[in-house]
């Protein structure tokens, strides 16, 4: 292959690597779920969980819900239908904004890695994830603050 020809491949393949990934992550975007607040708790509505894709009803795996108490999102996954578990998503190494997908939360900072469960996997990082309490009726999940 000739020089020129091996640099514009090169080129391409720097440029459309990135907006590839951009791409597919897109796919399975994450949802931000509304949520009220009520003395020291999240109410969120169990219908936040469920999308409808073309004529049938899908239960998402997790939503993500911001609060004014903290920096970043809280992470609210769905266990089983019974069972739900809500992390925040701020790395104990540094404060990071955590990354979600591939059943870990990754930090893009320094590498660190949990599990949905905020459980640490991989350093830098000492500590597990800021988990809340959580609870539900027929209609609502609640996530306790303090």
């Amino acid at each position: 292959m000739e020089r020129r020809r091996f640099i514009r491949t090169c080129s391409y393949a720097t440029v459309g690597v990135p907006l590839l990934g951009t791409a597919l992550l897109s796919c399975g975007s994450i949802h931000y779920a509304t949520s009220i607040r009520s003395e020291n708790k999240l109410v969120i509505a169990r219908s936040e969980f469920l999308q409808l894709k073309k004529d049938r009803t899908v239960v998402r795996d997790r939503v993500l819900v911001r609060s004014e108490t903290f920096k970043f999102p809280i992470c609210v996954n769905r266990i089983s239908d019974e069972e739900y578990n809500a992390v925040l998503l701020e790395c104990t190494h540094r404060g990071c904004e955590l990354n979600v997908g591939g059943g870990i939360y990754s930090c893009p900072c320094h590498g660190s890695e949990f599990s949905e469960k905020g459980k640490l996997l991989e350093g830098p990082a000492e500590q597990d994830l800021l988990i809340f309490r959580t609870g539900m009726d027929n209609e609502n999940i609640y996530i306790y603050l303090s």
